[in-house]
Protein backbone atom coordinates (compact mmCIF):
# COMPACT_ATOMS: atom_id res chain seq x y z
CA UNK A 1 0.00 0.00 0.00
CA UNK A 2 1.29 3.45 -0.38
CA UNK A 3 0.92 6.36 2.20
CA UNK A 4 -1.77 8.09 0.74
CA UNK A 5 -4.03 4.40 0.96
CA UNK A 6 -2.76 3.87 4.65
CA UNK A 7 -3.92 7.61 5.51
CA UNK A 8 -7.12 7.38 4.27
CA UNK A 9 -7.26 3.98 5.48
CA UNK A 10 -6.54 5.02 8.89
CA UNK A 11 -8.36 7.98 9.25
CA UNK A 12 -11.47 6.18 7.93
CA UNK A 13 -11.21 3.40 10.59
CA UNK A 14 -10.80 5.88 12.96
CA UNK A 15 -14.57 7.70 12.07
CA UNK A 16 -12.45 10.87 11.27
CA UNK A 17 -13.51 13.56 8.81
CA UNK A 18 -10.30 15.60 6.83
CA UNK A 19 -11.28 18.36 8.92
CA UNK A 20 -10.83 16.30 11.86
CA UNK A 21 -7.87 15.09 11.37
CA UNK A 22 -6.50 18.22 10.14
CA UNK A 23 -7.51 19.94 13.45
CA UNK A 24 -5.49 17.10 15.44
CA UNK A 25 -2.28 17.71 13.27
CA UNK A 26 -2.72 21.74 12.51
CA UNK A 27 -3.18 21.33 9.16
CA UNK A 28 -5.69 22.30 6.78
CA UNK A 29 -8.53 19.56 5.29
CA UNK A 30 -6.52 20.44 1.60
CA UNK A 31 -3.20 19.41 3.14
CA UNK A 32 -5.11 16.08 4.37
CA UNK A 33 -6.93 16.14 1.20
CA UNK A 34 -3.69 16.29 -0.73
CA UNK A 35 -1.81 13.34 1.32
CA UNK A 36 -4.77 10.92 0.49
CA UNK A 37 -4.64 11.50 -2.97
CA UNK A 38 -0.89 11.21 -3.41
CA UNK A 39 -0.44 14.40 -4.78
CA UNK A 40 2.27 15.08 -1.09
CA UNK A 41 3.01 13.69 1.84
CA UNK A 42 3.41 14.45 5.28
CA UNK A 43 6.93 16.11 6.49
CA UNK A 44 8.78 14.48 9.00
CA UNK A 45 7.39 16.30 11.86
CA UNK A 46 3.59 15.41 10.84
CA UNK A 47 4.51 11.60 10.39
CA UNK A 48 5.60 11.97 13.61
CA UNK A 49 2.12 13.33 15.36
CA UNK A 50 -0.03 10.67 12.99
CA UNK A 51 2.56 7.76 14.00
CA UNK A 52 1.61 9.03 17.99
CA UNK A 53 -2.17 9.36 17.04
CA UNK A 54 -2.86 6.59 14.60
CA UNK A 55 -0.57 4.21 17.21
CA UNK A 56 1.66 2.90 14.07
CA UNK A 57 5.27 3.02 13.23
CA UNK A 58 6.59 5.80 10.52
CA UNK A 59 7.39 2.67 8.55
CA UNK A 60 4.43 1.61 8.30
CA UNK A 61 2.64 5.31 7.36
CA UNK A 62 5.32 5.25 4.60
CA UNK A 63 3.95 1.70 3.03
CA UNK A 64 6.55 -0.43 4.94
CA UNK A 65 9.82 0.27 2.90
CA UNK A 66 12.20 -1.15 4.85
CA UNK A 67 12.08 -4.20 6.15
CA UNK A 68 13.06 -3.88 9.91
CA UNK A 69 14.89 -6.47 12.21
CA UNK A 70 15.69 -6.12 16.07
CA UNK A 71 19.26 -4.83 16.12
CA UNK A 72 19.71 -7.53 19.26
CA UNK A 73 17.76 -10.93 18.52
CA UNK A 74 17.09 -10.28 14.51
CA UNK A 75 13.52 -10.89 14.88
CA UNK A 76 11.48 -9.00 12.16
CA UNK A 77 9.99 -6.27 13.30
CA UNK A 78 6.33 -5.40 12.72
CA UNK A 79 3.94 -2.85 14.78
CA UNK A 80 3.19 -5.51 17.08
CA UNK A 81 6.53 -6.55 18.33
CA UNK A 82 8.41 -2.95 18.02
CA UNK A 83 9.58 -1.33 21.11
CA UNK A 84 8.64 1.91 22.46
CA UNK A 85 10.70 4.68 23.86
CA UNK A 86 10.20 5.75 27.59
CA UNK A 87 7.83 8.70 25.42
CA UNK A 88 5.77 6.03 24.19
CA UNK A 89 7.16 6.68 20.25
CA UNK A 90 7.74 3.72 18.10
CA UNK A 91 11.65 2.07 18.49
CA UNK A 92 12.12 0.51 14.92
CA UNK A 93 15.11 -0.50 15.94
CA UNK A 94 14.42 -3.21 18.57
CA UNK A 95 11.81 -5.80 19.33
CA UNK A 96 9.53 -4.99 22.84
CA UNK A 97 11.49 -8.38 24.52
CA UNK A 98 14.90 -7.21 24.05
CA UNK A 99 13.71 -3.49 24.88
CA UNK A 100 11.74 -2.75 27.22
CA UNK A 101 10.68 0.79 29.60
CA UNK A 102 13.61 2.18 27.87
CA UNK A 103 16.17 -0.48 28.59
CA UNK A 104 17.74 -3.13 26.87
CA UNK A 105 16.87 -6.61 28.81
CA UNK A 106 19.74 -8.51 27.18
CA UNK A 107 23.35 -7.21 28.25
CA UNK A 108 25.03 -10.53 27.61
CA UNK A 109 25.14 -12.47 24.10
CA UNK A 110 25.62 -15.76 25.27
CA UNK A 111 22.77 -15.35 27.45
CA UNK A 112 20.63 -14.39 24.57
CA UNK A 113 21.98 -17.19 22.43
CA UNK A 114 20.64 -19.48 25.19
CA UNK A 115 16.96 -18.02 25.78
CA UNK A 116 16.96 -18.47 21.95
CA UNK A 117 18.00 -21.74 21.32
CA UNK A 118 16.04 -23.09 24.13
CA UNK A 119 13.22 -21.54 22.50
CA UNK A 120 13.67 -21.89 18.78
CA UNK A 121 15.25 -25.66 18.36
CA UNK A 122 13.48 -28.47 17.69
CA UNK A 123 13.69 -31.28 15.65
CA UNK A 124 13.55 -29.70 12.49
CA UNK A 125 16.18 -27.42 13.67
CA UNK A 126 18.49 -29.14 16.33
CA UNK A 127 20.20 -26.93 19.30
CA UNK A 128 23.89 -27.15 18.00
CA UNK A 129 22.82 -25.98 14.59
CA UNK A 130 20.47 -23.45 15.98
CA UNK A 131 23.16 -22.36 18.35
CA UNK A 132 26.10 -21.95 15.24
CA UNK A 133 23.39 -19.66 13.36
CA UNK A 134 22.63 -17.36 16.30
CA UNK A 135 26.78 -17.18 17.49
CA UNK A 136 27.36 -16.26 13.31
CA UNK A 137 24.47 -14.05 12.95
CA UNK A 138 23.92 -11.55 16.22
CA UNK A 139 26.91 -10.83 16.34
CA UNK A 140 26.32 -8.38 13.18
CA UNK A 141 23.65 -6.59 14.32
CA UNK A 142 24.36 -3.19 15.72
CA UNK A 143 23.65 -3.78 19.39
CA UNK A 144 26.13 -6.36 19.90
CA UNK A 145 28.79 -4.24 17.39
CA UNK A 146 28.27 -1.17 19.83
CA UNK A 147 28.74 -3.59 23.04
CA UNK A 148 31.80 -4.83 21.81
CA UNK A 149 30.54 -8.11 21.88
CA UNK A 150 30.87 -9.25 18.07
Amino acid sequence: METKDILLALRKQNNMTQDELAEKLFVTRQAVSRWESGETTPNVETLKLLSWLFDVSINTLLGSPRKLICQCCGMLLDDGSMSRDPDGTFNENYCKWCYADGKFVYTDLGELIDFLVGHMANENWPAEQARAFFEAQLPQLDYWRKHGQS
